[in-house]
């Protein structure tokens, strides 16, 4: 477990860095513990794991002041786990994650979490994908893969990343390049 938090902090560590992010954003992930001890996602939910890698990710992102948002898995339709001090209008629902209903990585985040709620959208600045969780429709339009020098978490391939605003225009725009 502790090659676990080592690997999140460190890509956690990375993405923050690379994606710019800044005190207030959000961070989603999804992640499959099962795909972290080596079996198909959805099959053997790691508590253990999950918790592990929830630490390793939130060392990071309280240093920072960065706001975690735990994609939940299919059995809630992939519905969100965050702070309430996090949201920006969205809609609460009334769930609580289980390690079954849920996933243990969201279930961990809830159970973290000073102020936890659910909801079913959000559009965060980046995102991480841990164990092949499909994250993308909680991501803002314009995503912008990002290759880190971990690429696993135990057993599970991780995807990362970041947002950038649309350009506009045509071949006489100008871009601020620091946004791109």
């Amino acid at each position: 477990m502790t090659e676990i938090r080592q690997q999140a902090r460190t890509i956690a560590e990375e993405l923050c860095d690379r994606a710019g992010l800044q005190a207030g954003d959000r961070l989603v992930v999804g992640c499959s513990s099962s795909e972290i001890v080596g079996s198909q996602v959805g099959s053997a939910s790691s508590p253990a794991a999950a918790q592990a890698a929830l630490d390793g990710i939130m060392e990071v992102l309280e240093e920072r002041g960065i706001f975690l948002v735990a994609q939940c898995c299919e059995h809630l339709n992939r519905a969100l786990i965050t702070e309430k001090a996090a949201l920006h209008g969205e809609e609460i629902v009334n769930v609580v994650p289980q390690p079954k209903a849920g996933g243990s990585f969201a279930t961990a985040a809830y159970q973290r979490f000073k102020q936890p709620v659910a909801i079913e959208h959000v559009r965060a600045d980046a995102g991480l994908d841990i164990g092949s969780t499909l994250i993308g429709m909680h991501l803002k339009e314009v995503a912008v893969p990002l290759r880190l020098s971990v690429d696993h978490i135990g057993e599970a391939f991780v995807t990362a990343a970041r947002t950038r605003p649309r350009c506009i225009g045509g071949n006489r725009a100008v871009y601020d390049e620091k946004l791109l």
